[in-house]
């Protein structure tokens, strides 16, 4: 691992943390699919810390009764326009990043087994 990876893994390490011991206790109520824990993660990882950081921001932001929910993917790309010296751009604030062929596939519509 270089110096330039340490912010990722120790954001991976605090995420993971998380999840294995506060998240049993918050309980598991994520609106979306996948939760924000592992969204941020992802986009940690694929992103940076900096970029990456505030996508999770955002999406956590999103995550609330009055928020988005469902599918919700990292974007592949970094938003046209983003840059360093404006971080609020790099986060989606409303909406959902859902592939379209799942576009009737939500949270809400997961109905639990009755038997």
């Amino acid at each position: 691992m270089t110096l330039r990876h340490l912010p990722r893994w120790v954001a991976h390490m605090a995420i993971r943390s998380y999840q294995l011991t506060l998240s049993g206790l918050v309980g598991r109520q994520c609106r979306h699919l996948p939760s924000c824990s592992e969204y941020t993660d992802e986009a940690i990882q694929r992103h940076g810390f900096w970029a990456g950081g505030w996508m999770g921001f955002a999406r956590i932001c999103r995550c609330g009764p009055f928020g988005t929910h469902g599918i919700d993917l990292v974007p592949e790309t970094l938003p046209e326009g983003s840059g360093w010296y404006k971080p609020w751009t790099y986060g989606r604030w409303r909406g959902v990043n859902a592939p379209e062929n799942a576009s009737a596939i939500t949270c809400d519509s997961v109905e639990p087994d009755g038997g």
